[in-house]
């Protein structure tokens, strides 16, 4: 039979194997073709596109290389997370400032308007010895001004001796400086200090606060007054040169602390010399410039309540607002160390100022020791704000998911483990081994025990030190004893009690 003439697959696409050929496929028609009639015209048009496309191509690559575009923006959540972070970033920094300013305000108010503790700051200052040299200077040198040694001694030596009169007033000088010296820095002195300083600072309150009857704003000033170290100092003086003043020196004793009304008259009647209006005065306060100063403690009061709110508002703020509340804590804790770096060294500017004013030598190591104690307790305050800064930073920064920090833990975690199994195993073996050797030295630990107590209470004589170590000692013993008792062979008796065995013959 032939074949029908259409096509067929060829030969070579079904492997021949004799008789198991496959059978053919059946024949596929062919389907209709789907090309356009056009499709020659479309085919010459495929140049004219290619074309076009390529020229589009050319002009949006001219576009590009003229307006080359930015770098890609980051979703609207990372930004509004990046501008949340600054804005928590510049609110911490401001409330570390206001907290340091704040201390220092409430430091200053304190300390400089509180009378009570103006007068437990500034009681020591006798006793440092720049302090009473620059005191002892200044009143003695005020001393010689009023009674003019030198002028006295040329009327009573002779006219031969005359030319001693300035080495003998140099010497005088320094006894009288020596002497008070002493007098500042005695214990009875301390009472009219103390008394002294209430004085002057209750009266600088009322001025400054406005309650002053006395002190107004252009006709007066608050001084220190030194005539009651002067008194003493005179009355040592009497009895030790009694021959100086050509006449025995009859004043009051202060050292009670009570100063009595009319002192410097009665000064100027024992000297016998016309005192000046300033005599050992320094002035403290100008009341030239009261009002400037009465304007500044309502500033500072107002301030004080101002920063030290500010500084817990910002804070509050700063944590709202961060998205990453660690990250801000590290940075609070930063600029509070700048902060306090930073206003720490402002203050000492000030001081450098203020002792620059102040005569060179002991006058000025005086007012340098002066202003150290008085600043103390505000350096103690910054330096502990320096060293909680610098905690808090390093403890935020410690917890978070860094690299060091992720290590830190770990080998922290691992070394407290291996601890933790060490102590275990020596406790293991302390309690399995320590009853034995207790057992096997209890009566040397109990004299220990004993010997010891013995001599605390040599020592320690108070009867409430002999009750603790009484006390101390019977809980040792008994202590010593159980333990020694846990021991299997302090509990093992031979059967029969412990009298040996005895072998009866037959």
């Amino acid at each position: 039979m032939t074949r029908s003439a259409s096509p067929s697959p060829a030969a070579d696409d079904f492997p021949v194997r004799g008789d198991d050929t496959p059978p053919a496929p059946p024949a596929v028609a062919e389907a209709p073709s789907s090309l356009p009639p056009d499709g020659p015209a479309v085919e010459e048009d495929a140049p004219g596109e290619l074309a076009r496309l390529r020229a589009e191509n050319a002009a949006l690559r001219a576009q590009l290389q003229e307006h080359p575009p930015g770098p890609p923006r980051p979703p609207r959540s990372a930004r509004g997370r990046a501008v949340r972070r600054a804005i928590a970033a510049v609110l911490a920094a401001l409330a570390a400032f206001a907290l340091v300013t704040s201390v220092v305000g409430l430091w200053a108010a304190r300390t400089t308007l509180n009378t009570d503790r103006w007068v437990a700051t500034v009681a020591p200052l006798p006793q440092d010895p720049a302090v009473s040299a620059a005191v002892a200077q200044y009143a003695t040198t005020q001393l010689f001004e009023v009674i003019d040694v030198e002028q006295r001694l040329r009327t009573v030596l002779p006219q031969q001796a005359a030319f001693v009169a300035g080495p003998l007033t140099g010497q005088l000088r320094e006894q009288v400086r020596e002497v008070m010296t002493n007098v500042l820095r005695s214990d009875r002195f301390q009472l009219v200090w103390t008394e002294l300083n209430r004085r002057l600072h209750q009266r600088l309150m009322a001025v400054l606060s406005g309650t002053s009857q006395v002190v107004t704003a252009y006709d007066d000033r608050i001084q220190i007054d030194l005539l009651p170290l002067i008194n003493q100092a005179l009355r040592e003086l009497s009895a030790q040169l009694p021959t100086m003043f050509g006449k025995e020196i009859t004043l009051p004793d202060l050292s009670s602390g009570a100063i009595p009304p009319g002192l410097r008259e009665r000064v100027q009647e024992q000297l016998g010399v016309p005192l000046p209006a300033n005599f050992a005065q320094f002035t403290v306060y100008d009341a030239g410039k009261l009002k400037a100063a009465q304007e500044a403690v309502t500033t500072a009061k107002r301030d004080l309540a101002l920063f030290t709110g500010a500084a817990i508002l910002l804070l509050i703020a700063a944590y709202v607002v961060s998205p990453a509340r660690r990250r801000t804590t590290v940075q609070f804790g930063i600029w509070l160390v700048i902060a306090a770096v930073a206003v720490t060294a402002v203050l000492r500017a000030v001081r450098r100022e203020l002792l620059a004013q102040v005569p060179d030598g002991t006058y000025r190591s005086g007012a340098d020791a002066a202003m150290t104690s008085i600043f103390g307790l505000l350096r103690d305050r910054g330096t502990q704000l320096i060293v909680l800064g610098a905690l808090l930073a390093l403890l935020a920064y410690l917890v978070g998911p860094g690299r060091f920090p992720v290590w830190l833990r770990s080998q922290l975690a691992r070394g407290g483990r291996a601890t933790a199994r060490g102590v275990r195993t020596g406790s293991g073996a302390l309690a399995t081994h320590a009853p034995g050797w207790i057992a096997a030295h209890l009566d040397p630990l109990r004299i220990t025990g004993v010997v010891v107590a013995a001599v605390l209470a040599l020592v320690l004589s108070s009867w409430t030190a002999l009750l603790v170590i009484a006390i101390l000692l019977i809980v040792y013993e008994i202590i010593v004893t159980l333990i020694a008792q846990r021991h299997p062979d302090s509990r093992s008796e031979p059967e029969g009690g412990w009298l040996p065995e005895v072998s009866h013959g037959r």
